[in-house]
């Protein structure tokens, strides 16, 4: 397999380079592969663990308890949103 070298980056960019491989749980060979990869449009991409736990704190956001803390609520909440937005008006609440 062919090797490529990269001269002339600076410190920062290293630093970056290997903080970013640590988080995704890479060596940073591997990261700059996936890097490359990712900006050739050659591999589907793994979330990373931020983007994991965006969605995960949007879905919690999406399915957390009603007010009331019940189910009962939770269902009038999902039925009064459907009847608004199918009608427009509050009305067989």
């Amino acid at each position: 397999m062919p090797t490529l070298t990269v001269r002339n980056l600076d410190e920062d960019t290293v630093r970056k380079l290997r903080i970013r491989a640590a988080e995704n749980g890479r060596s940073a060979e591997a990261e700059h592969r996936e890097i490359l990869q990712q900006a050739l449009g050659t591999a589907s991409r793994e979330p990373s663990r931020a983007e994991m736990a965006d969605r995960l704190a949007a879905f919690r956001k999406q399915v957390a308890p009603s007010p009331d803390g019940t189910i009962l609520g939770l269902l009038r909440e999902t039925r009064g949103a459907q009847v608004r937005r199918l009608t427009g008006s509050d009305e067989g609440m």
